[in-house]
């Protein structure tokens, strides 16, 4: 029995090592998120795992919104799916989603993927659940607040990005994406 306690013991201590490098790993990863000061700098993952350089966009506006499945306003993927195929050429819609409002995104990526393509085809860029609010706040979500002082108040609130990465409005989650105040600044 002394010799199950004494393995079980040391079977704990590599458990909780291990923990605490993996959360040392995070912590730096996040950190260094945190200390970006550029749009283009950031890079995070698609809902399907992939890495998305936000370089990419360079030259081109960009729409973020934090995006909800069981949402009132969860309609409005098919206005984004719009401005995607209308103004794809100026301007990259990027869905963020999040469960911070209402637990309005309960769902895995993989049902959320799901979600999006059987009920609106949406084909503009997803990305993977982040928290867009509160301790948990995303660092792109940080850097967005710090950068135009506004933060999303419920899903499917907008931010729009000019060609040089800066932010050059906030629309709250009652303006629709095909709203003449986005588009216009879109065509711009």
């Amino acid at each position: 029995m002394r010799d199950f306690l004494g393995v079980s013991f040391f079977i704990c201590l590599l458990l909780l090592q291990s923990c605490s490098e993996t959360t040392g790993e995070q912590e730096v990863g996040v950190n260094q998120l945190k200390n970006m000061s550029d749009f283009y700098d950031f890079r995070l993952k698609s809902l399907n795992g992939e890495e998305i350089d936000f370089s990419r966009y360079k030259g081109k506006k960009v729409l973020l919104v934090n995006v909800a499945s069981e949402c009132g306003y969860t309609p409005q993927y098919a206005d984004l799916q719009k401005l995607h195929e209308e103004y794809g050429d100026k301007v990259a819609v990027l869905g963020f989603p999040a469960n911070n409002f209402g637990s309005q995104e309960p769902g895995s990526n993989q049902q959320i993927a799901d979600f999006c393509q059987k009920n609106y085809g949406v084909e503009f860029q997803m990305f993977s659940k982040i928290s867009v609010k509160g301790a948990d706040q995303h660092p792109l979500y940080e850097w967005l607040r710090e950068q135009s002082g506004q933060e999303p108040s419920w899903n499917f609130s907008k931010f729009l990005i000019d060609e040089n990465g800066e932010v050059i409005g906030f629309y709250p989650s009652g303006v629709n994406p095909m709203d003449d105040e986005i588009v216009e600044k879109v065509r711009k």
